[in-house]
C-alpha cells in the first residue's frame, strides 16, 4: 500500500525547485557572448568542480534506484566497476584530453577533422547525438517512473509523459541562459541533494534494524544460500555476467573511455578546465569521488536485504517485500519509498530523484546542442556566409551571439527528442526486462562501440578514410544491434553469443569497428 504524498512532502518538492530556480539566477553568468563561453564557459573551470560535475551527469537516476536494488540482490560488485573507470581515466587522461586541448577543440569529434575531414567529424557527431538522444532519454525514463509512482501514483505512459515532461523542462531552464557555467554550478547544488537524500535514508534505515554492525556484517557475509554480499570482485569467466573483473578490465574500461573521453556529455566538462593538466585532475577526483557515492547507494540496497528478507537480524519483525504497483514490477528501493519512508524524508527523497536526473539531463542538452551548432549548424551557416560573398552579394559577418541564440535553440530541440524517447523507453524496458542498472548502460553501447573504434583507428594507426569511418560507425551499431539476446537467437547466432553482456557486446562491436576502419588506408579530403 502506497503511503500518501503528504502536504509536507510537497513542501519540500516545492523548496527543491526553488532552489533551484534560485541557483540558476545567481550562478547565470551575466555576459554570454560567444559560443566557447556557452559551451565551454570561458575555459576557467577549476579541477574540483569539473569533478563534481562529472560526478553529478554520470550518477543518474539509474544509480540512484539501480544501485540499492542491485545490493538488494547481489553483493559489492557493482562498486568494483570503478576499476574499470581507472583504466578509462588513465587512458583518456594521457592520450585523448592533451590531443583535444593541443587541437583547441569546442567538440571532441572535431578532432577527426584533422584526419579523416569534416564530413567524419559530422558522422561522428550525428551518431553521437543519436546515441545519447537515446541514452539520456532512457535515464529521464527511470527518473520519471520514479517520480510518477511516488507523485502521482501512476505508472501509465501518461503518468510518465508528465514526470518526464516537468524534469526535462526543469533541466532546460536550468541551463538555458547561463549554458554550462551555469550547469557546472546547478550540479554541485544537485549533487548535494542526491547525496544528502541517500545518507538521510541510510541513517534512517540503519536505525530501524536493531542488530549491531557486527551481526549485520557477518549476516551480510554469510547470506542465504553461503552467499557473501560483501564480495568486491566476481572472478567468474561467465560472458554472461556483466560486472565480472573479465567484463570490468576489458567491457567497463572501455564503456569509461567512450564516456570520459568521446562522448561530449562527460568531456565538455574537462574541456572546459584552463589546460590538459587541469582537466586530467578533475578527471581523476571524479572516478576516485564515485567510490563512495555509489558505496552509499549498494549500501541501502544490503540494509534493505537485511530489513526485509532476515527476520533473524530484525528480532523476528517480517515486512513485506512486494514489488509490485498498480500492477507494475519496481525496485525494492522503490517498493520502500512508497511505504516505508515519514513524512518529509519521502519528498527529500524525490527531490534526490530529480536532482539526479535533472543534473544528468541539462548536462546533456547542453553538450548535444554544443555538438549540433559547432560540429553542424555552424560550418553550415559559415559556408552559406561564404558563398553568399563569391556570389557577390552582400553578406553581414555572422555575429558570434548568433551561435549562442542557435545553441539555446538546439536544446529545446533536443528536450523535445529526448522526452519522446523516455516515453518510449517505458515499452523498451518492459519487453527487455533488464535491471535499472543494466538498462542505462546497455542503451550507450549502441553509440561507443562505433566512436572508439573510429577513435582508436585514428589514434594508433595511420589507415582509414572517410568512407571508412562512416562504414565504421554503421558496423558497431548494426553488430551491437545484432548481439542483442532476442536478434542473436533469431539469427541462430553461436549460444555464447545469444547471451553475451553488453561489456563484452561493447567489445565485439568496437572490435568490428575497428576492422571497418582501419580497411582501408590513406586519408581522403573531407
Amino acid at each position: 500500500m502506497s503511503l500518501p504524498f503528504s502536504l509536507t512532502d510537497w513542501a519540500v518538492i516545492l523548496g527543491y525547485f526553488a532552489f533551484l530556480a534560485a541557483g540558476a539566477w545567481v550562478f547565470m553568468p551575466r555576459h554570454t557572448d560567444t559560443a566557447h563561453d556557452y559551451f565551454l564557459a570561458g575555459g576557467t573551470v577549476p579541477a574540483w568542480l569539473a569533478a563534481v560535475s562529472v560526478l553529478s551527469a554520470t550518477q543518474s537516476a539509474a544509480t540512484f534506484l539501480g544501485g540499492p536494488d542491485f545490493g538488494y540482490h547481489g553483493d559489492f560488485t557493482y562498486l568494483g566497476t570503478n576499476l574499470g573507470g581507472l583504466i578509462g581515466a588513465i587512458f583518456v587522461a594521457h592520450v585523448l584530453i592533451p590531443r583535444f586541448y593541443a587541437a583547441r577543440v569546442t567538440t571532441v569529434y572535431e578532432l577527426l577533422t584533422m584526419r579523416f575531414g569534416t564530413l567524419a567529424t559530422r558522422w561522428t557527431g550525428g551518431m553521437f547525438l543519436f546515441g545519447r538522444v537515446l541514452a539520456g532519454g532512457a535515464r529521464v525514463y527511470l527518473a520519471a517512473i520514479a517520480v510518477a509512482m511516488v507523485m502521482t501514483g501512476t505508472v501509465t505512459a501518461g503518468g510518465i509523459f508528465v514526470a518526464a515532461a516537468v524534469l526535462v523542462v526543469a533541466s532546460f531552464l536550468s541551463t538555458f541562459v547561463g549554458g554550462l557555467r551555469s550547469v557546472l554550478w546547478i550540479d554541485l547544488f544537485q549533487f548535494v541533494i542526491m547525496v544528502g537524500s541517500a545518507i538521510a535514508v541510510l541513517i534512517f534505515l540503519r536505525n530501524a534494524i536493531p542488530a549491531s554492525d557486527a551481526e549485520i556484517l557477518q549476516g551480510l557475509m554469510h547470506a542465504p544460500g553461503g552467499v557473501d554480499k560483501l564480495r568486491l570482485f566476481d572472478f567468474s569467466t561467465d560472458l554472461s555476467r556483466p560486472f565480472s573483473l573479465l567484463a570490468i578490465v576489458t567491457g567497463i574500461a572501455l564503456l569509461y573511455i567512450a564516456s570520459s573521453g568521446l562522448d561530449q556529455d562527460t568531456t565538455q566538462r574537462l574541456l572546459a578546465c584552463k589546460d590538459a593538466k587541469t582537466g586530467a585532475r578533475g578527471l581523476y577526483l571524479s572516478v576516485f569521488a564515485t567510490v563512495p557515492v555509489v558505496a552509499i547507494f549498494i549500501t541501502i540496497g544490503l540494509l534493505l536485504h537485511i530489513f526485509y528478507d532476515r527476520p533473524e537480524l530484525m528480532g523476528g519483525a517480517t515486512n513485506s517485500a512486494g514489488q509490485a504497483f498498480a500492477g507494475e514490477k519496481i525496485s525494492i528501493f522503490m517498493h520502500y519509498i512508497l511505504t516505508g519512508l515519514p513524512q518529509g524524508l519521502r519528498g527529500l527523497v524525490t527531490a534526490g530523484i530529480m536532482a539526479a536526473a535533472v543534473a544528468t539531463t541539462n548536462s546533456a542538452l547542453n553538450a548535444m546542442s554544443s555538438v549540433l551548432i559547432q560540429d553542424f549548424y555552424r560550418p553550415w551557416r559559415e559556408r552559406r556566409a561564404a558563398a553568399a560573398n563569391n556570389n557577390g552579394a552582400t553578406a553581414a559577418a555572422v555575429p558570434e551571439h548568433h551561435y549562442v541564440q542557435a545553441g539555446r535553440a538546439g536544446m529545446g530541440v533536443i528536450g523535445l527528442a529526448m522526452l519522446i524517447v523516455a516515453v518510449l523507453s517505458f515499452y523498451w524496458q518492459h519487453y527487455a526486462k533488464l535491471g535499472l542498472l543494466e538498462f542505462a548502460l546497455q542503451v550507450m553501447v549502441f553509440a561507443y562501440a562505433g566512436l572508439l573504434g573510429v577513435y582508436f583507428a585514428a589514434i594508433f594507426t595511420r589507415r582509414g578514410t572517410t568512407g571508412s569511418v562512416i562504414a565504421s560507425l554503421i558496423a558497431g551499431f548494426i553488430t551491437v544491434l545484432l548481439l542483442q539476446p532476442a536478434i542473436a537467437a533469431a539469427l541462430g547466432l553461436p549460444e555464447m553469443l545469444q547471451g553475451l553482456a553488453f561489456p563484452f557486446q561493447l567489445c565485439v562491436g568496437t572490435a568490428v569497428a575497428f576492422l571497418v576502419a582501419v580497411g582501408r588506408g590513406g586519408r581522403e579530403a573531407g
